[in-house]
């Protein structure tokens, strides 16, 4: 699975999308967020927003300092008005899709979109609530004992890890 090809394939969607007609960008912190970044840039967009799903994790609880930290180190923001905008929201991976969940909640928070799209590089399928991407890269099998972490490198080219489930 490569990640810069999957990336390309989001792009030449957002180049589709954009006839239309206006969107915003959101990537939900960490790994959506570098997406979104790249893609605003590639796209010639002003600006995308990042959101923090740490606060409204269902998982909270166990996730403790780290989700902490992730809130401290790329807090929520967003560069435009929520109220009546169309964003796609952007995510490295879907698995269970209660991270979307999450997401969704956090950018209420802000106001009332009018239309939310979900974009992601790669679908693990398994969903435990209905959510599904308008845009993916690609659909990916990975062992459920496992998960799949994004990189980014200091030229910002991204790759996939597949690292043990704690």
């Amino acid at each position: 699975m490569d990640a810069e090809s999957l990336y390309k394939k989001l792009l030449e969607n957002l180049q589709s999308r954009l006839q239309c007609g206006p969107f915003e960008l959101a990537g939900l912190a960490m790994g959506g967020a570098w997406i979104a970044g790249r893609l605003a840039q590639d796209l010639n967009l002003p600006h995308f927003g990042v959101i923090n799903v740490a606060f409204h994790r269902d998982d909270y609880a166990e996730k403790g300092m780290t989700a902490l930290r992730t809130a401290d180190s790329m807090p929520t923001q967003l560069p435009f008005d929520v109220n009546g905008a169309n964003i796609i929201l952007i995510d490295d991976v879907l698995f269970t899709g209660r991270t979307v969940r999450a997401a969704l909640n956090e950018l209420f928070d802000f106001g009332r979109p009018a239309q939310v799209e979900l974009m992601v590089l790669a679908d693990r399928g398994k969903r435990e609530l209905p959510v599904t991407a308008n845009f993916v890269g690609e659909l990916i099998q990975v062992p459920d004992q496992q998960i799949l972490v994004l990189e980014k490198d200091a030229a910002g080219k991204f790759s996939f890890l597949l690292e043990e489930r704690e």
